[in-house]
């Protein structure tokens, strides 16, 4: 029995001795890293994304958080919400620019820890621009100006360089930002002015510096989700929904049954709140006011008054404005829905309605008039000129007999009394009119 077991601890021992020349993956020293990638325009959807990931790194007990930055900026309001969820955690954040950090990009790296960039990378100009392109008033610049500097106070930085990002009017030729040009510091130029700790190639070299020899490293994915909602939130794509949302509605409501644009008209609003509701803007108010609106102007078809209709539309435009944050680009984007929809109805039904044949399909352009055969009442155009007398006063409408045939008819407007002569002057459709033969 000795025997056997004297060989079987030897290969053992060896065995082991073998594998521990065997590189193992994952982290040696327990230390874990969490990158997460901020690229392309920044909007609602990559907040949702980083606060994600942030929380992702928490849950997970992770050591630091590298923000590996490479975006050309984006909106400011997004911009602001990163920067929140960037200051309220335990985790040290390092911000990692490997390429640009330009507007609201500068400002995400600035609300990090630490900030760290590759030799050939540049961050800076983030002068706030509004969703038509043009330049900020006065006082949305300056509220922009205010968090650019708080950003760099976070840290000890010195904020004029921060401000010369985002102001025009602060003038540093020593960097080539002479007044009425926006500061973008080079990676040398950023480590000069203390914005950046350190200059690395790469994820590895900055690691290190933190004294992570062989750290596990966990790089977050946006989801499909995500990627959905960072696209659906843009600034850009919103009004456009709405108004291919807008124009499938009305070019259903001109069209038998349902079809192609009707689907595409719901598809786009469905969309919408789909997006934001990922992003986290909208909540499940908004859906439901705006499924209720839908469902009252539907019943407005089966129930006249108006009011049905009037406050579901109400609904729905109260559902818009409680799925975004920004209440003025949801008004500027409504605005612009509006304006393409009456332009693209002009467009459909009055100048290519007749030339192009697929409307024929989907517009119902038949009419009941009598002149394609149509009767919807009968009309008594054989007893013009026929007399008769009233059998009850006419207050204009009252009773006749023409012919020994009792009629329903009305006076031009004045009044006849009973056992009176009249005369048919005009009959319009089932209304007959009558005159008093004196």
């Amino acid at each position: 029995m000795r025997r056997i077991r004297l060989p079987f601890f030897v290969m053992m021992l060896f065995t082991a001795v073998i594998l521990s020349f065997i590189p193992m993956k994952g982290s040696t020293s327990g230390e874990l890293v969490y990158v997460i990638p901020v690229e392309d325009t920044v909007e609602k959807g990559l907040y949702a994304f980083i606060d994600r990931s942030i929380s992702e790194a928490e849950e997970a007990g992770a050591d630091l958080i590298i923000l590996e930055i490479n975006t050309p900026g984006g909106a400011v309001d997004a911009a602001g919400k990163i920067g929140k969820r960037i200051s309220s955690t335990d985790v040290p954040i390092v911000a990692y620019v490997n390429i640009h950090a330009l507007s609201a990009g500068a400002y995400i790296a600035l609300n990090a820890d630490e900030i760290y960039m590759s030799p050939t990378a540049s961050m800076g100009a983030a002068a706030v621009i509004t969703s038509d392109g043009n330049a900020a008033d006065e006082k949305a610049q300056s509220s922009w100006n205010t968090s650019m500097e708080g950003a760099a106070a976070l840290n000890s930085r010195d904020p004029i360089y921060a401000i010369a990002m985002a102001d025009k009017e602060v003038d540093l030729p020593e960097y080539n930002a002479e007044k009425g040009k926006l500061l973008t510091l080079t990676a040398d130029q950023a480590y000069e002015v203390k914005y950046a700790e350190g200059i690395v190639n790469n994820r590895s070299e900055l690691t290190q510096i933190f004294g992570f020899d062989n750290p596990e490293i966990v790089e977050t994915k946006v989801s499909l989700a995500e990627n959905i909602a960072r696209f659906i939130t843009n600034p850009v794509v919103v009004p456009i929904l709405l108004s291919i949302g807008s124009i499938g509605l009305l070019v259903e409501l001109y069209s038998p049954g349902f079809g192609v644009p009707g689907l595409m008209g719901a598809s786009s609003l469905l969309l919408f709140f789909y997006g934001h509701f990922v992003a986290g803007l909208a909540g499940m108010e908004a859906i439901i006011f705006f499924f209720a609106g839908v469902v009252l102007i539907i019943l407005e078809f089966f129930v006249p008054g108006g009011i049905l209709g009037m406050i579901g539309f109400g609904s729905i435009l109260t559902s818009l404005f409680l799925a975004t944050d920004d209440v003025g680009h949801m008004a500027v984007s409504l605005l612009i829905a509006i304006f393409v929809t009456i332009l693209a109805s002009i467009l459909l039904f009055k100048v290519f309605g007749k030339k192009i044949r697929i409307f024929n399909r989907i517009i119902l352009r038949d009419s009941t008039n009598s002149d394609e055969g149509y009767i919807t009442n009968k009309n008594r155009n054989d007893l013009i000129g026929k007399e008769g007398y009233t059998t009850t006063v006419l207050r204009p409408s009252g009773t006749v007999v023409i012919d020994n045939e009792r009629l329903d008819v009305v006076t031009e407007g004045g009044y006849i009394d009973n056992n009176k002569k009249i005369k048919v002057i005009k009959t319009e459709g089932a209304r007959i009119v009558v005159r008093e033969i004196v």
